[in-house]
């Protein structure tokens, strides 16, 4: 750290051009961050409906084409002539498009239907895939005026996979814009607040838009040779924001400490780099490990999210250890360390010490009781968790927008008229091995169908269709609701059970696919995965924190705290989402579970925060051990010296992650309210009471090592130490 802040002190005007020049270029790439993200994400490879998915692909070309179809719906003030009307609108929208086409049957018949007043759905021909037909589907919303009030009382709505999507799309846009929007104001007041300096506010909210702009941009190109989901900048703004400008407050508040203590200002800087910077870049290794942890799940949307949000993770270490360093530099020392309200300040913390109160006040209190604190804060947080206990997870696309999103309507629209599960019918495919008759086939497919009719919940079954070398034969299950609901699953489970025992004995093989079995592998895919994710984020955590501290007990007890962080942010989900205890003061409807993508990527998010917060804190207090070796006097001063800071830090996370519950789309809403949650509690529950009570408790053996490892840290012990470092703010 001390060669690059050498560097940087040298070299800074050119640093801050060089980060300028790539802000530059990066700003058109960003501003095309989602063109080429994709829709989907959720298929499991080797999952039965991956393989049914490959299999209609191979052998029934026609079923990878798109499905795409306009709905008119007569509303209040609609009339048979304005029907009609509509549908020469969407013949006319249609003409000369790439890629779709309104059939003119098809016209002519919706046209009759039209003419009795009644909905009217325009089946599209298309003949590219669902990726490629969210471009039609984008001209079409615009040539319709798809989303706006029409003056004919006649509601146009899209229909279809890349539909859904596409309509998704642009509401992740638009709420992304709005967090981001009211996200910077509101973190400028905390800031200001924290450091009472225009300037000192200004610098954490440069590196956050820097790291935002970067990171944008290297989506954008990735996007180009990886399929990446299109909430992949969701988690990366809503991680992003927050930790860039955590890093650079940890920063700057830590040189802005030195300054008074310094012989110089670019002592305080060095000293900043060589202690918080370090921290910074541990914490943020940590943090990106900890998110690759998630990489264990084979699940493409999942997979998107930890990868934005460990890139934007990335820019903002590098950001916070060159670019701000440089920016203090060129402002030096009077604007960095300048403060609005210290007067105001001061006299307060003088009123405040002179009542008793302070840091170093409540750290003494809390070791003057270490069990009884334990066990009050312990009890609380073991409480907290007991709801995870019963938590259910299941996912849906259409869930993920709002009841009364244009798009949903349109899609509930469609439901009202051929019934829920036409939106979302299972596809059975039955195989032949080469040495099994056509016939053999045929009864085979008599049997399936005998036995799908009969179980419960199925509405109708599609046609049967044979692949031209008589070696497939496939047919869809139409369900009677909802094809995301847990009853929908269960359909599946019932399919999967029941129809390959009906051939027993043959050289047939059936396999089950479709929306709702997907979205049931998907589930078990990520419950059967989540103790890889576990392990793998305790190993890295246990490992990073070791080497940092140089102590065998400190990173297990920080591990057992982060869990209970984790713990605790579960049960908060569950109570708000599952249970729907605060329905009537949310004005919300909680939909009965949480969705499937929330908890790997929520363990690895608060793990990785929480794990930053240790790491700030116990580096603190290990500088204070190695000055003094008394553990209760570096316990408290390193405490007392960090908690203003942690708290702040803090404080900036819980409100970028509270702009996204207010204005998220429901899997963003989770993953924002459980971290905002959990890092509150880890930043006062377990840093400031749990963490000193503990440590009260073992006193030395907080910094025990195994013999062998001990004699490998005597000269970290004996280090040159910089001069300023002797004295705090």
């Amino acid at each position: 750290m001390l060669r690059i802040d050498a560097l940087i002190a040298r070299h800074h005007r050119a640093t801050l051009l060089v980060w300028l020049l790539v802000v530059a270029a990066a700003v058109p790439l960003a501003l095309q961050q989602s063109r080429h993200l994709t829709a989907g994400g959720f298929s499991v490879p080797g999952s039965q409906s991956a393989k049914v998915d490959a299999t209609l692909e191979r052998e029934y070309p026609e079923a990878s084409r798109a499905v795409v179809a306009v709905l008119l719906w007569p509303g209040k003030g609609a009339t048979p002539a304005r029907l009609v009307a509509g549908i020469q609108q969407v013949s006319r929208a249609t003409r000369h498009l790439a890629g779709a086409r309104l059939p003119q049957q098809v016209s002519d018949l919706a046209t009759f239907a039209a003419e009795l007043g009644e909905p009217v759905v325009l089946p599209l021909k298309v003949s590219v895939s669902e990726d490629q037909a969210r471009n039609i589907v984008k001209i079409l919303r615009k040539r319709l005026g798809v989303g706006k009030r029409s003056g004919d009382g006649v509601e146009i709505h899209l229909l279809g996979e890349s539909a859904l999507w596409a309509g998704l799309e642009e509401t992740a846009k638009s709420q992304l814009t709005r967090a981001e929007t009211i996200g910077f104001p509101i973190l400028f007041v905390v800031l200001l607040t924290i450091f009472g300096s225009m300037w000192a506010a200004l610098m954490p909210l440069a590196i956050g838009v820097v790291a935002l702009v970067v990171t944008g941009a290297i989506v954008y190109l990735l996007s180009l040779v990886l399929s990446l989901s299109l909430f992949t900048m969701d988690a990366a703004s809503m991680l992003g924001i927050g930790v860039a400008v955590d890093y650079s407050l940890i920063v700057l508040a830590r040189v802005r400490q030195e300054i008074p203590a310094s012989t110089s200002f670019s002592a305080a800087r060095q000293a900043a780099l060589l202690t918080s910077g370090t921290a910074v870049a541990v914490s943020g290794l940590t943090c990106i490990a900890a998110l690759a942890g998630v990489l264990f799940i084979p699940i493409g949307i999942l997979r998107s999210m930890a990868l934005g949000a460990a890139i934007i993770i990335a820019i903002s270490v590098l950001a916070a250890v060159t670019l701000l360093p440089a920016l203090i530099t060129l402002l030096g020392s009077s604007r960095v360390s300048a403060n609005l309200v210290a007067g105001r300040q001061n006299v307060k913390r003088a009123r405040l010490a002179g009542r008793g109160w302070g840091w170093n006040r409540w750290v003494s209190a809390v070791m003057r009781r270490p069990v009884v604190a334990l066990v009050i804060v312990g009890g609380l947080l073991l409480a907290l968790c007991i709801p995870a206990l019963d938590l259910q997870t299941n996912t849906g696309v259409l869930q993920q927008l709002d009841a009364k999103n244009e798009t949903r309507a349109g899609f509930t629209e469609a439901a009202q008229l051929a019934g829920p599960g036409i939106l979302g019918p299972s596809s059975v495919v039955l195989h032949a091995s080469q040495s099994a008759s056509s016939g053999s086939l045929n009864r085979g497919v008599g049997k399936l169908r005998a036995i799908a009719q009969r179980l419960p919940l199925v509405k109708k079954l599609g046609p049967t269709e044979v692949s031209h070398d008589h070696s497939y034969a496939t047919f869809t299950v139409v369900p009677s609701i909802d094809p995301e609901s847990v009853g929908a699953e269960q359909l599946v489970q019932r399919l999967r059970a029941s129809l390959p025992r009906a051939i027993t004995g043959t050289k047939l093989r059936v396999e089950v696919g479709g929306a709702s079995a997907t979205q049931l592998d998907e589930v078990r895919k990520v419950a059967s995965s989540m103790w890889k994710v576990l392990v793998a984020v305790l190993l890295i955590a246990l490992v990073a924190l070791s080497l940092l501290l140089r102590s065998a007990i400190l990173p297990a007890k920080a591990i057992v705290m982060n869990l209970l962080s984790v713990g605790a942010a579960y049960g908060i989900l569950v109570i708000v989402f599952q249970w729907g205890w605060l329905d009537s003061l949310l004005h919300y409807h909680a939909p009965g579970h949480v969705d499937t993508l929330v908890p790997p990527l929520l363990l690895a998010i608060v793990f990785g925060l929480s794990t930053d917060y240790e790491v700030f804190l116990l580096s603190r207090i290990r500088e204070r051990w190695l000055e003094s070796g008394d553990p209760r006097r570096s316990l408290a001063e390193g405490l007392a010296a960090s908690a203003r800071t942690i708290t702040g830090a803090a404080a900036v996370i819980v409100c970028v992650f509270g702009v996204f519950v207010g204005t998220g789309i429901p899997i963003i809403k989770e993953i924002g309210l459980g971290a905002s949650f959990a890092i509150a509690i880890d930043a006062t529950l377990i840093r400031l009471i749990l963490v000193p009570a503990t440590m009260a408790l073992l006193g030395d053996r907080s910094w025990w090592l195994p013999a062998r490892l001990r004699t490998r840290v005597k000269a970290d012990v004996q280090q040159p130490r910089i001069e300023s470092e002797g004295a705090r703010a």
